[in-house]
């Protein structure tokens, strides 16, 4: 089977490339914008035409997308995002190759839901913001192209190469910093949100099982479980044998919120290294950070909190019906949360 994998570079895509690849039926062909692609092409650029040429010299059984922007404004992720799929659509409509498309969609399709409740794939979707509109438009684009089609609807990716500017990429951030600072307590927001998240090593297997298949329309991918981001945190300072103390600033202005972790009893100044030693800073500096992190305990409580929301326009709760995904494509999530936060952890300590 001759696969064509679009977006092999991201982070998504990379996993779905080794996954792929470890299968001996498969030959893989890369297309994206990069130098190293098998062939370059820029799906937000290029004419549906061009792509068509080399769909019929190409003749693939089936199109992984995994490309896509997840930041930027409108303009850029409307045309990153779903102009880029309608290309693909009308270029498989006109080339010989018969093709069946995966594309990898995203839980911001839905938008929020009802905390408590488990979204299927037939709920109606309300995207709380451009990146969820922009990807929903691409689904619904994939679903009326009449093409053999399925969408994967993957909730919050974690593992290995989670970017540094997601909520957990952030959260491992912050902890280096602290770690290598020495500093005994970090002041996080936004961790009220509850999200149901997937490692992404179970993503590629998905990928791959719908490639496979023929099943069609949208499949949820997900653990099933909405894991609230507060307790990811505390599992993320085990993994990473943090001893301080986590201050979460969601809540009322001028309280903090009940520490997470281990309370610091020790005075300014005397603070926690990177091996979990206590070592004394004469200077009592703190460093601040993109999360609000902070050395000492008086600059915590005179400091007002300020809420971070979860930024994928999904409210406070997010968790995946995945019967689907079970039923249809003999898929079930593998890999435990404290695993994909032991990874990101790894990747994060390596900066040290």
């Amino acid at each position: 089977m001759r696969v064509l994998l679009i977006g092999a570079n991201g982070y998504i895509g990379r996993f779905v490339a080794d996954r792929l690849l470890a299968d001996p039926a498969v030959q893989l062909t890369a297309l994206g914008r990069g130098d190293d692609a098998d062939v370059r092409f820029d799906l937000a650029t290029g004419s549906p035409g061009a792509l068509t040429r080399f769909l019929d010299a190409v003749h693939p059984g089936v199109v992984v997308n995994c490309a896509g922007a997840t930041r930027g404004g409108a303009r850029e992720l409307t045309r990153h995002n779903t102009v880029a799929v309608a290309t693909v659509c009308e270029a498989l409509r006109r080339s010989g190759c018969g093709a069946r498309l995966v594309q990898v969609g995203c839980s911001a399709e839905y938008g929020p839901s009802q905390p408590g409740s488990s979204t299927a794939e037939d709920a109606v979707p309300r995207p709380g913001g451009p990146y969820g509109v922009s990807k929903l438009a691409a689904t619904e684009l994939v679903l009326g192209s009449g093409l053999d089609a399925v969408v994967l609807r993957v909730f919050s990716p974690a593992g290995p190469g989670t970017p540094a500017g997601s909520p957990l990429g952030r959260l491992a951030e912050a902890m280096r910093r602290a770690m290598q600072s020495g500093d005994g307590e970090l002041r996080l927001g936004g961790l009220g949100a509850q999200r149901d998240f997937i490692d992404v090593r179970d993503v590629a297997r998905a990928v791959h099982a719908a490639s496979l298949s023929a099943a069609q329309g949208v499949i949820n991918i997900g653990s099933g479980r909405a894991v609230r981001l507060r307790d990811a945190a505390a599992t993320l300072a085990r993994v990473a044998g943090y001893g301080g103390a986590l201050h979460e600033l969601d809540g009322p202005p001028g309280a903090l919120r009940p520490t997470i972790g281990h309370p610091r009893t020790e005075s300014v100044g005397h603070r926690v290294d990177s091996l979990g030693h206590h070592r004394t800073d004469g200077l009592g500096h703190h460093r601040p950070d993109p999360l609000g992190h902070r050395g000492d305990r008086a600059d915590v409580e005179q400091a007002p909190p300020t809420a971070y929301p979860y930024p994928d326009g999904c409210g406070s709760w997010q968790q995946a019906d995945v019967r689907t995904a079970r039923d249809r494509l003999g898929w079930r999530p593998r890999i435990a949360l404290e695993e994909s936060l032991a990874d990101i952890w790894m990747e994060a300590a390596c900066r040290i």
